[in-house]
């Protein structure tokens, strides 16, 4: 690890918060949605920024020993073929994608040992900015020496933004300009879908609700989560679009039932099956999607551990998310879907 940190360098700039701020919310030079990382190609290499916390590096080659603390990041590096500088992972059952098999086990992402992070020899370490927690978490292990860089992608609110995390993964990789090549096929496929719903005439929208009851609150998406943009690129029907709040909305199941006992679909469900749903809650059979039998989780792609590719590939390709919405709101049978899955 000692022959990189000369050449690749890892500065935390606490200087860096009126860039911050002045960066967070509007999208930097370079990128077409992103608004967390900045990157600026020049004659010693590609400058990383990333606003949340403010950190910058210089890469002048390759990271060739990286560890990832979210399946996310996995995703990110299979698209750009990258996996084989993944030498260390967290919550190893969680990731879907296969890998070499070799990886360090660093446990669980919420307190990864430190002690198996120096052994692994790390270049850097591939973090996650959930809270104060993770900053403490990735803040010990690079007092022990360990760079560290945040990706953020979950702080982005449209799906193409998520996407295009993926050039900070190729930066890294020394794989930009085949990031570049995965995102643009990324945007263009799902340009395509939006504007096809969107030219659709005397097109009836469905009404979709998202989710599930749980301990007594249902969250469905604010008007700046990704899945209300999915639902609002593929036409349809949802009542809290304008709501912009920065977190999801927590209603009562009253409140619930109130908005979306109508929605012709729902999608995101919590359960495997409509007797399951039934069986968690019997308000859920009370929506007329649960009473038509138009109900749908996300676990198509799911492992018996807990794997799931929606974390994965998903983030990556939001064009077949948005496929998936599409072909829910039309009813098409399940072998269409990607992520989605039908309740029976």
């Amino acid at each position: 690890m000692k022959r990189f940190l000369p050449i690749i360098g890892l500065l935390l700039c606490f200087a860096g918060c009126a860039k911050q701020s002045a960066e967070q919310g509007s999208v930097p030079a370079g990128n077409k949605y992103a608004t967390g990382f900045q990157l600026t190609e020049t004659d010693s290499g590609v400058v990383v920024e990333v606003f949340q916390p403010y950190m910058r590096l210089l890469v002048t080659q390759p990271y060739r020993r990286l560890a990832t603390m979210s399946t996310v990041q996995v995703g990110f590096l299979y698209a750009i073929d990258a996996t084989d500088a993944v030498v260390a992972v967290c919550n190893p059952e969680l990731i879907f994608t296969p890998l070499k098999g070799d990886e360090i086990d660093l446990g669980d992402s919420m307190k990864p040992s430190a002690e198996r992070a120096l052994q692994a020899g790390l270049d850097l370490l591939l973090a996650v900015n959930y809270g104060q927690y993770d900053n403490m978490e990735a803040t010990r292990l690079e007092k022990l020496g360990i760079p560290t860089i945040y990706i953020n992608e979950w702080q982005e609110s449209s799906p193409l933004a998520r996407a295009e995390w993926v050039r900070l993964l190729g930066a890294l990789t020394g794989k930009l300009h085949e990031a570049d090549s995965v995102f643009n096929e990324v945007e263009m496929k799902y340009k395509e879908l939006k504007n096809h719903q969107s030219s659709i005439i005397n097109h009836q929208s469905s009404k979709i609700v998202s989710g599930n009851n749980f301990r007594g609150t249902w969250y469905v998406p604010s008007g700046k989560n990704y899945l209300a943009y999915l639902f609002k690129d593929a036409g349809a029907e949802y009542p809290f679009y304008d709501d912009m709040r920065e977190t999801s909305i927590p209603l009562t199941i009253e409140e619930t039932l109130r908005y979306f006992h109508d929605a012709d679909v729902w999608v995101g469900a919590g359960g495997n099956s409509l007797a399951e749903l039934a069986q968690l809650d019997e308000k859920h059979t009370w929506f007329k999607a649960y009473q038509n039998g138009r109900v749908y989780n996300w676990r198509k792609q799911r492992l018996p551990s807990g794997a799931n590719n929606f974390w994965e590939r998903g983030v990556v390709h939001p064009e077949e998310m948005l496929e998936d919405v599409i072909h829910i709101l039309n009813n098409a049978p399940d072998s269409l879907l990607h992520f989605a899955s039908y309740l029976e």
